[in-house]
């Protein structure tokens, strides 16, 4: 059986705070984020929208990304979100089609 891990960041609306995690379902997961279900860092801070993503199918490998992400500095999580998410859109938006997908 195939499964699939997700690293991903949230941001808040005004790009000013971020999240890392990782997740194996991860249309589940931001809207939980969203909806301030889960308490915690996003739900003080209001990390609500999805910024950036990357997909693993092992599940180790996808736990060393997310940490070597949260060890980085800003500047450079910011410059690796400019390059999926120039316009720091919310990525969730997509998930009106099968999420990963192209439309």
């Amino acid at each position: 059986m195939y499964n699939t891990y997700y690293i991903y960041i949230m941001s808040n609306l005004n790009n000013t705070t971020l999240y890392i995690g990782v997740t194996n379902d991860i249309e589940r997961r931001v809207k939980e984020h969203k909806s301030g279900t889960t308490t915690g860092f996003t739900q003080k801070y209001n990390c609500v929208k999805l910024v950036y993503y990357e997909k693993y199918s092992d599940i180790e490998q996808a736990i060393e990304r997310e940490k070597k992400l949260k060890r980085w500095r800003r500047e450079k999580k910011d410059w690796l979100i400019s390059t999926m998410n120039p316009e720091l859109k919310d990525l969730a938006e997509d998930f009106s089609t099968p999420f990963g997908r192209s439309k």
